[in-house]
């Protein structure tokens, strides 16, 4: 498993924590800061999910007229780490 992480930005939460298998599925999703439930639910939702299918989810996805939100950040976290 490769290890990743990505600080966000505009959001609560300052960074984000995860693994890609070989396959590039999401595991151990791990936000700091922000919303606790909600990102504790994010992370259960997406373990062992495609990237890609990540992405095509919870990109674009807006916190009050913020233009991002902490699903968005994963998402663009998940973009970055699939590039590499």
């Amino acid at each position: 498993m490769a290890s990743f992480s990505f600080s966000t930005q505009g959001v609560c939460s300052q960074e984000i924590h995860f693994e890609l298998d070989a396959q590039n599925r999401v595991h151990r999703v791990n936000f700091i800061g922000g919303c606790p439930g909600n990102l504790t639910a994010i992370g259960k939702l997406v373990e062992g999910v495609p990237a890609q299918q990540v992405v095509s989810l919870l990109k674009g996805n807006d916190c009050a007229g913020k233009g991002t939100s902490c699903a968005d950040q994963l998402a663009r976290a998940l973009e970055q780490a699939l590039a590499k």
